[in-house]
């Protein structure tokens, strides 16, 4: 993928990732109850998202592929997020999240096994 996707190309981008291969139409009809879209927007931004690279065009009807997996794009944008804002710092942005936010005892378990997990590699 040649660029960073913006908001507006997550939106398709989650569509895709949701449903899996689908229709520009399909794309539309979704994102315009969903945002309020209409077709020549949501189209727009197809043709964007082929041409960054995230979408290939396939025929017959428009036919919508993710070229890039959803885990991709979150590991580059928790990358850019941790660069911009924590100076690369993982555990000052986990400060962060977890300094405004009651966390229940089921939330705190399952951190508690992603921090024993990565203890063990």
């Amino acid at each position: 993928m040649d660029n960073k996707l913006f908001d507006s190309e997550l939106k398709v981008m989650g569509v895709l990732w949701r449903e899996g291969d689908v229709t520009a139409k399909h794309i539309s009809d979704v994102l315009g109850q969903e945002t309020g879209w209409n077709i020549n927007t949501t189209y727009t931004i197809i043709k964007r998202c082929i041409k960054k690279g995230a979408v290939k065009r396939l025929e017959p009807n428009f036919l919508c592929h993710a070229l890039v997996a959803r885990e991709e794009v979150q590991e580059a944008e928790t990358n850019a997020l941790l660069n911009k804002l924590f100076d690369g710092a993982a555990d000052q942005l986990f400060a962060s999240l977890l300094g405004r936010k009651t966390l229940s005892s089921g939330e705190i378990a399952r951190l508690k096994e992603l921090v024993a997990k990565l203890e063990g590699k």
